[in-house]
C-alpha cells in the first residue's frame, strides 16, 4: 500500500500535471515523479482512464498535481521559494523556468509555463536584507527592488555601500 504523506501540497493543472511534474523532477535537486493515478470514472475535466493526479516531490516537498481542468489558475498567492547557494545555481534555475515558456517578474520571482510562481532567492540576498546594519540591509533591499533575476554581486556591493 502506498503511504500518502500526512500533508501534501495539491496543485491544480488543466490536464498538464504529469508534464509539470516531469519538468520539476528534471530541474530541481531532490525532486521526482511518483505515482500517476488514472480516473476510475468520468469527471468534470476528463474521462475514465485519463490522468487524474500525479504524486511528485519538489526539493523534498511532497506535492500532488490534480488535473482539475480550466476552472482555476495559479496565482502569486502561492509560490515555491527556492534558496540558491550561488549565482550559477540562481541562473540555472531561473533560466530553466523562464526559458521553458515561463515569464520573468520582479525581485527574483518568475512563473513557469503552467503559471506557478517561483521565488529564486539566493541565500546571499536573505542575509543582506536581514543584516543587523539596517542601512546596509536597506541598500541591499533597494537594489533587489530594481531586479528581476537576482544578481548576487550587485546585492553584495549595495550591502557594502
Amino acid at each position: 500500500m502506498n503511504m500518502v504523506p500526512k500533508n501534501t501540497i495539491c496543485l491544480w493543472y488543466d490536464g498538464t500535471a504529469l508534464d509539470a511534474a516531469k519538468f520539476y523532477a528534471e530541474t530541481f535537486p531532490d525532486s521526482s515523479v511518483g505515482t500517476v493515478y488514472r480516473a476510475p470514472g468520468d469527471y468534470p475535466a476528463g474521462e475514465l482512464g485519463d490522468i487524474l493526479t500525479v504524486e511528485f516531490t519538489v526539493i523534498g516537498i511532497p506535492c500532488l498535481g490534480l488535473n482539475g481542468g480550466p476552472a482555476f489558475k495559479h496565482s502569486e498567492a502561492f509560490s515555491f521559494q527556492i534558496a540558491t547557494d550561488d549565482q550559477a545555481e540562481t541562473d540555472r534555475l531561473w533560466h530553466a523556468i523562464v526559458d521553458n515558456g515561463g515569464q520573468e517578474s520582479a525581485c527574483g520571482w518568475c512563473k513557469d509555463k503552467w503559471g506557478l510562481s517561483w521565488q529564486i532567492t539566493p541565500r546571499a540576498l536573505t542575509a543582506a536584507i536581514s543584516d543587523p546594519d539596517r542601512a546596509a540591509a536597506k541598500r541591499a533591499f533597494e537594489a533587489m527592488m530594481q531586479m528581476r533575476k537576482i544578481d548576487i554581486a550587485a546585492i553584495e556591493a549595495a550591502r557594502r555601500g
